[in-house]
């Protein structure tokens, strides 16, 4: 089953040296998420090969216009192309009057049901839940209210050994509760015990975005243990004072957080307009926590 992240993009506030600002797709199982939707977002779907009217959902984090001035442009090219499928919006409670007002003068209405879901700043809480994916928010530290997102892989199934099913004649009816752990028998009383016939699941695995954030002790829990978390790396360590006064994280920081969350690898983003090499940056975070990876436009992150 898929579970990736494509980055779209990874500036911070400025779009520079053919960064752009902040967007990821999320593909889990062929389900399409976008989260966050700088400027220039849809042009960038399109340079990767991402259909717009395959999203399903978009989930923005906060309202700095890096995080969110490409939606405006993306809805409404989604109703241009004929979009007719529901479309699931996540984000603050005033981007919807933002949205309101943008199409109350240009005269649009959307030939495409767009459903609203208010995220909540101050609290963690479940914003999706499906059989095999919950999505859950919570409170980021910035200069204006701000939300991480988690998504978290339901329980996947065993999978059936192939060499203990050849010759054995069981009914195909069987492999789907075999795969759920659970014994079958036939007609004949013959039993079909799936401890003997499958492999353990896969572990469910899980992504974490943390956007525009100080390091703090407040979302810890809320990424605990996750398979790749994406945090803000805005700056190096000299520049403390900065990141502090701006509400972003530093490099240094961000790896903190990876050892004391105990995740399994850390993917770097939101890098500040001073930096054309990025190598300080990576090279600052893997003295903490050495499964620190640069975020790089274009490519695909396995979770």
């Amino acid at each position: 089953m898929r579970f990736e992240v494509l980055v779209l993009g990874n500036s911070s506030a400025t779009p520079i040296y053919e960064r752009h600002p902040t967007a990821q797709v999320l593909n889990f199982n062929e389900q399409l998420f976008l989260i966050d939707c700088g400027e220039g977002t849809q042009m960038q779907m399109h340079r990767y090969g991402i259909k717009s009217n395959k999203i399903s959902r978009i989930f923005i984090s906060h309202l700095h216009g890096d995080h969110y001035l490409g939606l405006v442009g993306l809805l409404s090219s989604m109703n241009l192309t004929g979009r007719k499928s529901e479309l699931h919006l996540h984000g603050p409670a005033p981007l919807l009057d933002i949205l309101q007002l943008q199409f109350k003068h240009s005269d649009t209405t959307l030939r495409y049901n767009l459903v609203f879901h208010a995220t909540n700043p101050e609290v963690e809480e479940v914003i999706m839940k499906s059989h095999m994916l919950t999505v859950r928010s919570f409170p980021l530290l910035h200069r204006v209210p701000t939300t991480g997102f988690r998504f978290d892989e339901g329980t996947r199934a065993a999978s059936l050994i192939p060499e203990k099913i050849v010759g054995k004649n069981i009914p195909t009816v069987f492999f789907q509760q075999l795969k759920k752990g659970v014994d079958c028998t036939d007609l004949d009383g013959t039993v079909y015990r799936a401890a003997e016939l499958t492999k353990p699941a896969p572990a469910s695995r899980s992504y974490a975005y943390c956007s525009d954030t100080r390091a703090f002790a407040g979302y810890m829990e809320a990424i605990e243990g996750v398979n790749l978390l994406y945090h803000e790396t805005t700056f190096d360590h000299s520049l403390l004072e900065r990141a502090v006064e701006t509400f972003h994280s530093t490099s240094l920081e961000a790896a903190q957080v990876a050892v004391q969350a105990g995740v399994k690898r850390l993917l770097m983003g939101h890098y500040s307009a001073r930096y054309k090499d990025l190598t300080p940056l990576l090279e600052e975070a893997k003295e903490v926590f050495d499964e620190s990876i640069l975020s790089f436009e274009g490519n695909w992150y396995k979770v």
